[in-house]
Formats: C-alpha cells, structure tokens, sequence
C-alpha cells in the first residue's frame, strides 16, 4: 500500500495507523510505503525501503546532498514521533532512506539493534542492563536520547457505564497474575458480574515493562492471560468491540481514537482522579504513569554523517508543539531538556568522528 505525502507530511492519523496496522514503514521519495510484517515482539519485518543498515551507505550524492540509509526499530509508542521526525527530516534531505519498524522496545535492542542491524532503537522505557551488555558484545555502544514524554493510558470501552476511573490498587489487582480476577464484580462488588477482556502490549513491549513497573512493582506478576500484541491498534479494537473489555497503550493511540476508546482516570492513592492528557503528563500530576520516551542511536553509526544530521535534527525539534503535540500527541521537551540532550548526543558524534 503507497499513500501519498502532503507538504505538511505525514498527518499523524496515518503514522498511528501506519504503526498500528503494519508495523514497518520506508520513507523514501514522495510516498510513504508500508510493508506489511507480522506481530512484532521481536519478529523480523518487512522493510519500506531498498538499502540495507546506514553504515553501508556514503554520505553525499552527486548535487552535494546527504545521501544514505537510516535503520530504525523498537518501541511501537515512539514509532509515529519517529515517523514523524523522519518525514520533516527529508524535506530537506530526500536522498536519505529511513526505514522505521514497529517491533517493541525489547524486541528491537534483542533481534535488531545489538546484533547491529539498526542504527537506532526506539524505547518507551530505559535501555536494561542485560541489554547493555548484549550491545556490548557486538562493539555496539547505545546512546540514550530522551525524546518526549508520553502519558500511558488506561482504556475501555465508551459503553462501560461503571467505569470512569480506577485506583492504583484496582489497576493492579486487574493486570496481577497473582489476583487474577475473572469477573469485574471480583474488583468492586457493585460492579458487573461479567468476564473481564483484557487487552495490552507484548513482554517485549516496553509500555509492557513500564506498566508493571509503575503498577505491579517488582513482586508481582503481570497476569498472561490476556490477549497480547505489539500492534496498538489492535489493542483499540479488540476494547472498542466489549462493553467488559480493558486495555491500556500510548497516549497517542488513545488521542487519535478518542470517538472509539474511553481513557479511564487513575487515583495514584491520594483520592484524585486525574485523567490522562498532555497537560497532567507535563505538570507531573498523572502519576505514576507518564513516562519519558527515548531513541537510542548507536554510536559507531554516529560516525556517518547522515545518522548523525538525523538524530541532531530530532533533538532539535524534540522541542516543537507543532509536531510532537500536534502532530503526534506527546509532550514535547523543554528548552532545558533538549540542551542537555544536545549536549550528550554532540558529545558521542565527537567521538564516533574522531573529532
């Protein structure tokens, strides 16, 4: 399937869709083409462009123009900012190829990005230490970019009419694999007495790994009996069809599907149901779960400049309203964020260059 580009881009109902449908998308000339892959959690998917990882491209073509191919994988949440960033960055660049798989933030530093497939891994949480090590033992040395900040986002069906918000000992008596409650009545008594349909990301997500983090904590298990993807947008589907059905997913996918998902309010404990936005992520009032967003280039791939022009153009629009909130649905960084950033990336470019 080919769609075509505007000049303002890719709108952001095409990149959520392109990543909750596909999971793989080039962009290359004037079209954006998608391939379609299988569920991600770590499988190989199709790529949207011809090329193979950036390192194996030269950097300048005949007219003086950066030239090359760029390899993304990783987190299905930061996949439509890395879209995003991707088609803003080829207006002025397009003899660049980014090809951008969907295939969790887990699967892609496992199966694509420390066995040096890719020259980057998107993350919705922080790269693990076993995956640091993993990195290490193929001379892959991850940089860690914050790029945004994002507010998870509990969902159910617009026609749950007991629903409106959760505290976090319910949220985590429903997702436990310990409680394992079967019945909705099981969680409050005054509720129905119907199956519970339970939707959610992947263990290789890694909204998988910050949810139970911010939610099940350490000592308990994340419940399996759950109908699992990578593919947010099944995750939209599966909750949109059943009035007892719960999921949770990125902000993003939520905002785009407002008409067909209800976002349910968290009470972190302290009695105050406070609904998920851009504005609660940014003052910090959505506790625990907004969470930062980060790409990883990697920084041998740092040393060809059109890997290096990207990730500079991304921080250097992490900070715009314009794409990251608008087009996309997260928060964007603030001035001081982005400076330190910069500071960071400009730093690993210096050394990859031997500058």
């Amino acid at each position: 399937m080919t769609e075509e580009s505007s000049d303002k881009g890719v709108s952001r109902r095409k990149l959520i869709a392109a990543a909750g449908t596909v999971g793989a998308v080039g962009i290359a000339g004037c079209t954006s083409n998608t391939n379609a892959g299988g569920e991600s959690g770590g499988s190989e998917n199709g790529s949207g462009s011809e090329g193979g990882s950036g390192n194996e491209s030269g950097n300048e073509s005949g007219s003086g123009q950066l030239s090359g191919t760029i390899d993304v994988a990783g987190s299905s949440t930061v996949f439509p900012l890395a879209t995003a960033m991707a088609e803003e960055f080829r207006k002025d660049h397009p003899d660049v190829k980014i090809n951008i798989q969907s295939t969790g933030s887990g699967g892609g530093f496992a199966n694509h990005f420390c066995p040096g497939r890719t020259d980057f891994n998107n993350a919705s949480r922080p790269i693990k230490e076993e995956e640091k090590a993993s990195c290490q033992q193929s001379d892959i040395n991850p940089v860690e970019l914050n790029v945004a900040t994002d507010a998870l986002t509990v969902v159910v069906s617009p026609e749950n009419d007991f629903i409106d918000c959760l505290t976090l000992e319910q949220l985590k008596q429903i997702w436990s694999g310990e409680s394992k409650p079967t019945t909705w009545s099981e969680v409050n008594s005054d509720w129905p007495d119907e199956q519970i349909e339970l939707f959610g990301p992947t263990d290789a997500s890694g909204t998988f790994d910050y949810f139970k983090e911010a939610v099940l904590g350490e000592e308990t298990n994340h419940r399996n009996d759950y109908q699992s993807t990578e593919q947010d947008r099944t995750i939209i589907q599966g909750v949109s069809k059943s009035q007892y059905a719960i999921g949770y997913l990125g902000y993003a996918y939520y905002s785009e599907n407002k008409d067909t998902v209800k976002a349910v309010s968290i009470d972190n404990g302290d009695g105050q149901c406070v609904k998920p936005s851009l504005e609660t992520a940014k003052s910090g009032k959505y506790k625990p779960l907004s969470r930062p967003l980060f790409t990883y280039p990697a920084k041998e791939s740092l040393a060809e400049e059109h890997v290096a022009e990207f990730a500079k153009f991304w921080i250097e629009n992490a900070t715009s309203e314009e794409i990251v909130a608008d087009q996309v649905g997260y928060v964007p960084l603030d001035e001081e964020q982005q400076k330190e950033q910069m500071t960071k990336l400009e730093s690993a470019i210096s050394e990859a260059q031997g500058n």
